[in-house]
């Protein structure tokens, strides 16, 4: 489809909108409509005295229809008032047209908690809330779920004060890559010989973030390894990383040490051991299902088995804060299988449970997975739109796990993702992951060590953020690790600067 805007700069949304509907059906920005355009897409604005004359029009198939809406914007800055009117009108046209309903409506980014407690921060009532989503097409379920799980999020979101930062650290290696997986990683085939050498950095990294942020008077409140798959390392390699954080930091104020055992096929109990010992207090143990043909189709190296006798094992050496992953929409799965696996998972109470809606992603190579074979698309969706009955296994997700005693604690979303949902994580009362909010909702510093680890800088006294990337793959992080150290120092920079915006 070839779209034109003229007017307005609101593209990104305008964009974002068509996605639920046209999934990976490419879309070109041009300056001007060919004569002989098809499909296309012409959105306009104009400012008139006291308002603002909105215009789509389509081109379908050679058969040119047009939508008009004016509106009356409450502030200078227009800009969002323009991207909701235009994404009312893109989604009303597109769901008519194709029968697609994107249960969280008009609402595109990754963060919708955010936006349902921003409402609140306003003095918005629960009803006024509702009222509010609703009219930006978001399902009265979906509505439901954001106000429960900001409503979990209040106690957690307090112990974010100014001064308070996390510590993440990437473990870049797995044993094999799972299909549906476009995360920064490297099989320990491919890149077997560089975890050594990236161990020893990676400690010298780690030393440096802590002692930096010890003469800036920061306080440590929630450490989390991931991946990657950290026990893909060595029990001394763990070792190795634990004593570095042990010697430079002082874990008794620490509200949450997490480590993501992750797959089956990478825990023994040396290595629960060595995780145990450090001082950490939750891990995962991620079987994503409980279908030994759907594991072999994403290409996961382990068994259903595996995974109940690695939690068998944590459990036995004392670990009792354990969260359990699992993927609504794996190429394969059925609902009723589905449904199995997480009845297992409920029944084996893990503290933790995080229910994942699966995202195609181009880096992935789940088109490629089964030997080659694509999934079949779900009749009546457009390409890159998946489906898989990843809705209905996700809204029995929540229905058993919420009468099983679990709560949503946090949410996000992915493009791409099947049926348009999110992902939510559930715990147990007083069991959910500090990390896990702090990040999503962006009410803290991370200080993020390894490749591909992104460092978020959350200003003081006020919402201003900054980033810094290191290096995204290990080769890079070993070959230029000096250079990497060198932009750190911009943590410094920040925390002696004044930004209160």
């Amino acid at each position: 489809m070839l779209i034109l805007h003229q007017g307005h700069d609101c593209a990104y949304e305008i964009q974002c909108v068509l996605r639920l509907f046209v999934g990976e059906e490419k879309l070109t920005e041009v300056e001007e409509i060919p004569e002989n355009a098809e499909n296309f897409l012409i959105t306009k604005a104009k400012q008139t005295e006291n308002a603002w004359e909105l215009q789509l029009i389509w081109g379908q198939n050679g058969v040119i229809s047009e939508q008009n809406a004016r509106i009356f914007p409450q502030n200078e800055n227009p800009k969002g008032e323009l991207e909701h009117q235009f994404g009312i009108l893109i989604y009303e046209k597109l769901q008519r047209q194709t029968g697609i309903t994107p249960p969280w409506g008009i609402l595109t980014g990754v963060r919708p908690i955010k936006l349902f407690r921003q409402c609140v921060q306003q003095g918005m009532s629960e009803e006024q809330i509702t009222a509010h989503f609703a009219q930006r097409q978001v399902s009265e379920k979906k509505i439901r779920l954001a106000l429960e799980t900001a409503k979990k999020q209040e106690n957690i979101l307090k112990t974010a004060i100014p001064e308070s930062f996390s510590l993440y650290i990437a473990i870049p290696f797995c044993p094999s890559r799972c299909s549906y997986c476009s995360f920064v990683s490297h099989s320990v085939a491919q890149a077997g010989k560089l975890i050594q050498p990236y161990v020893q950095l990676l400690c010298e990294e780690i030393r440096a973030t802590l002692q930096q942020a010890k003469h800036l008077g920061l306080r440590l409140t929630a450490i989390y390894m991931g991946g990657g798959t950290p026990t893909t390392l060595t029990a001394a390699q763990l070792r190795q990383i634990f004593g570095v954080i042990r010697e430079n930091w002082d874990l008794r104020d620490v509200l949450e040490y997490t480590v993501e055992a992750g797959r089956p096929d990478t825990i023994d109990q040396d290595k629960l051991l060595a995780i145990k010992e450090a001082g950490v207090t939750r891990i995962s143990i991620n079987p994503q299902t409980l279908n030994d043909r759907v594991l072999a189709l994403a290409g996961r190296k382990h068994s259903a088995q595996d995974v109940r006798d690695c939690y068998a094992l944590a459990r036995g050496l004392g670990f009792d804060n354990i969260n359990m992953d699992l993927i609504a929409g794996l190429p394969g799965d059925t609902l009723e299988s589905f449904r199995a696996t997480l009845d297992e998972l409920a029944a084996m109470e893990p503290e933790n449970i995080t229910v994942h809606s699966l995202a195609k992603k181009r880096a992935s190579n789940m088109s490629e997975a089964a030997g080659g074979a694509r999934e079949p698309k779900p009749a009546g969706r457009p390409e890159g739109v998946l489906g898989h009955g990843a809705a209905e296994m996700v809204d029995y997700a929540q229905q058993k796990l919420l009468l099983a005693g679990y709560s949503p604690y946090y949410l996000y979303r992915q493009r791409n993702t099947a049926d348009n949902l999110e992902n939510t994580g559930f715990a147990r009362p007083g069991r959910e992951s500090y990390y896990n909010v702090y990040i999503m909702e962006e009410v803290q510093t991370i200080l993020a060590c390894g490749a591909g680890a992104v460092t978020k800088l959350k200003a003081p006294n006020g919402s201003y953020l900054e980033r810094i990337f290191n290096y995204k793959y290990p080769y890079e992080y070993i070959s230029r690790f000096g250079d990497m150290l060198k932009r750190k120092e911009r943590v410094a920079v920040f925390y002696e600067g004044d930004h209160t915006a």
